[in-house]
C-alpha cells in the first residue's frame, strides 16, 4: 500500500520548536563577536576570561528563558491544552458535515443554537415531571388504603363498643 503518512507535529512540538529558534536568535543576536567588541578593553586585556564570561551569560540566559517558558506551560496547563486542541483538530477531519457558520440574521443564529438545547431542556422537565406524577399517584394512594384502614379500624371499634354495651 502506501507509505505511511507522517503524523503531522503537534502544537506542543510545534511549540518547542518555535521556543528553540527563538534562543537560537537570540544567542545569534548576542554573538560573542559584539559582545567582544562592547568591551573591547577588557576583551584587549582578558580575551580568554571575555569568552569564558560570554559563555557563561548565554547558558544562564537560555537557562532562565527555559525556565520562564516551563513555569508559563506549567501555570497554563499548555501541554495539555495543546494536546486536547490537537485532538479536536484530528476529530474534526473526520466530521463531514461542513462546521457551523453564522448565517448574519443574528435571531436565526441564536434560534439554531438555542432549539435543540431547550428541546433537550424541555424533554428532561417532561421526564422529571413523569416522575413526580407517578410518585404523586403511589402517596395518593398509601394515602387512600390508609383513610380506608382507619375507616375500618373505626368500625371494629364501634362493633367491639356495641358488643361491650
Amino acid at each position: 500500500g502506501d507509505p505511511p503518512v507522517p503524523a503531522a507535529p503537534g502544537r506542543a512540538q510545534v511549540f518547542a520548536a518555535v521556543v528553540d529558534t527563538f534562543l537560537e536568535k537570540l544567542v545569534t543576536a548576542g554573538s560573542y563577536q559584539r559582545f567582544a567588541n562592547s568591551y573591547r578593553c577588557f576583551y584587549r586585556l582578558q580575551p580568554e576570561m571575555t569568552r569564558s564570561i560570554y559563555d557563561q551569560f548565554v547558558s544562564q540566559l537560555q537557562t532562565s528563558i527555559k525556565e520562564e517558558i516551563q513555569d508559563v506551560k506549567d501555570e497554563g496547563n499548555l501541554d495539555v491544552l495543546f494536546n486536547s486542541l490537537d485532538k479536536m483538530v484530528e476529530e474534526a477531519k473526520d466530521h463531514k458535515e461542513p462546521a457551523w457558520r453564522p448565517s448574519g440574521i443574528p435571531e436565526e443564529d441564536v434560534r439554531s443554537a438555542m432549539v435543540p438545547y431547550l428541546l433537550k431542556h424541555r424533554s428532561y422537565l417532561q421526564k422529571v415531571l413523569k416522575e413526580k406524577e407517578k410518585e404523586n399517584r403511589k402517596v395518593a394512594e398509601s394515602v387512600l388504603a390508609g383513610r380506608d384502614r382507619i375507616a375500618e379500624l373505626q368500625q371494629l371499634i364501634q362493633a367491639r363498643k356495641l358488643a361491650w354495651q
